[in-house]
């Protein structure tokens, strides 16, 4: 290296600890793709490149995974649904840990990991993100509430006095991945302020969906298990204030925590919220401390295993368990979790002559309307009250019709949706029939999520330019 460029890093390396220099995003790419090999070079990286870090491709995977469940429950029926009601027994020296079907092992347990990652993110929000100022983030958190007690109330309209009432949370869900990734496939054309807004709506509406599922779906509940559940919290809290981080000790607390919510009748994908809830998400070593060993390492004259080693361990801190977490559960849920989930519960069987009288049924048209009418008139409106009583205002370059377009965008469903649907009518393996009220619901969400997308999509793309810019 050349004495211009030696002189050059340790100035950026002053920079950096004068906090001159913004932190530099993580490359959370796996170590193989870094290699030479033919298939990191010629598979491996192109397939990260375009299409593991575009948001748009988790919404992608579920499209293409909830087409072959429809066209499977249409095609085959029987093998459909025998599939999905397979039982599972598992069991460890005699304990039950988990006895139901295919399908509610999908829901009861790989769902948590899902759940897990939303309470991650939800807590960098409040920690470090829009959500850490209320005043900041207040009218995004304002709109969600409307967004989603509107669409609440308008369910129970079209559905009371019928036993089909309790699936009154079902519109109140967004689906953050195709909600993003709508705003993504649009490009440059939407401000950066207007994609913060909807994602801290998104992010509060994961929240108060988490409380309406622990509060309103869960079954009995069997309080031995419970203060388990909730003794275990407190000694995973004791750990991380004794800073311990010892991995396999969390991973073992984590499984506990799971079992113990299930047995306890709170729903389990609670369990992994808290789990989120619990782990760091700031870093141990700050930054430029970080930045100070590396070139320690790199002037030492001799360099010696244990050097590294220590080295490796100071710079792995400078990231927070949680951006960690989340580097490596994130494509697990969007890539292979939840189109699993779609695969289980999307597999409406439309044929019969029912196709038609869904139309009019109430669970169906509680949620279409729910979704498409009562997101839009829901968030437009606590925005515009809101922005009246000057408790916030609208963010830059954004008018009415944008909070048009966002609000219609909020009523894609989906995922969150259809998962409260099977909690709130259960499956008793006519739930992919629309003549059953958890089928209807489905295909609400399914109708619903697809005109909302369209509309909301054409929306935004009148109201703004290419140059994303306001239109007159």
């Amino acid at each position: 290296m050349t004495q211009e460029g030696k002189e050059r890093q340790v100035e950026e390396g002053a920079e950096f600890q004068t906090g001159e220099i913004s932190n530099a995003p993580m490359d959370t790419s796996p170590v193989w793709l870094n290699r030479g090999s033919v298939l990191a070079k010629y598979i491996g990286r192109p397939i990260h490149r375009y299409f593991t870090e575009v948001q748009a491709a988790g919404g992608i995977v579920l499209i293409v995974a909830t087409v072959v469940a429809i066209v499977w429950a249409n095609t085959f029926r029987g093998s459909y649904d025998s599939f999905w009601h397979t039982e599972i027994d598992i069991s460890i020296a005699g304990v039950e840990i988990f006895q139901n079907s295919l399908g509610h092992f999908v829901n009861d347990v790989l769902m948590v990991l899902f759940f897990l990652v939303a309470g991650l993110e939800i807590k960098k929000e409040m920690v470090a993100g829009s959500l850490r100022k209320f005043k900041d983030g207040s009218l995004p958190v304002i709109a969600a509430v409307g967004g989603m007690l509107v669409p609440a109330l308008i369910f129970v309209l079209f559905n009371l006095g019928t036993d089909d009432l309790k699936g009154w949370a079902i519109p109140t869900a967004t689906d953050i991945a195709f909600a993003i990734g709508i705003i993504s496939l649009l490009g440059n054309r939407i401000p950066s302020t207007f994609r913060v807004f909807l994602l801290t709506l998104c992010v509060v509406d994961d929240l108060l969906a988490i409380l309406v599922i622990a509060l309103f779906y869960s079954g009995g509940i069997e309080f031995p298990w419970l203060l388990g559940a909730v003794a275990l919290v407190i000694v995973h809290w004791i750990c991380r204030r004794a800073r311990v981080w010892y991995t396999p000790l969390y991973f073992a607390l984590g499984i506990l925590l799971w079992w113990m919510t299930y047995r306890s009748g709170v729903h389990p994908t609670v369990a992994g919220v808290a789990i989120g809830f619990l782990i760091p998400v700031k870093p141990l070593q700050e930054r430029h401390e970080s930045q100070a060993i590396a070139y320690w390492l790199q002037e030492k004259a001799h360099v010696y295993v244990s050097d590294v080693r220590w080295a490796n361990f100071q710079l792995s801190e400078s990231v927070s368990v949680g951006d960690r977490v989340i580097a490596h559960l994130h494509p697990i849920t969007s890539f292979f979790i939840i189109p699993i989930f779609a695969l289980a519960n999307a597999g409406i069987d439309l044929s019969g002559g029912v196709f038609s009288s869904a139309l009019i049924n109430r669970v169906t048209l509680g949620v279409i309307v729910g979704l498409l009418g009562g997101k839009l008139l829901g968030i437009t409106l606590f925005t515009f009250i809101a922005t009246k009583l000057k408790i916030s205002e609208l963010p830059a370059k954004m008018n009415w019709g944008a909070v048009s377009g966002l609000s219609i965008l909020a009523g894609i469903g989906f995922t969150v949706a259809i998962f409260v649907s099977t909690l709130a009518f259960g499956d008793d393996g006519t739930g992919n029939s629309l003549t059953s009220s958890l089928g209807q619901a489905k295909f609400g969400i399914f109708l619903a999520s697809f005109v909302a997308a369209l509309l909301g999509t054409l929306i935004l793309h009148f109201v703004y330019n290419k140059k994303g810019s306001l239109n007159a």
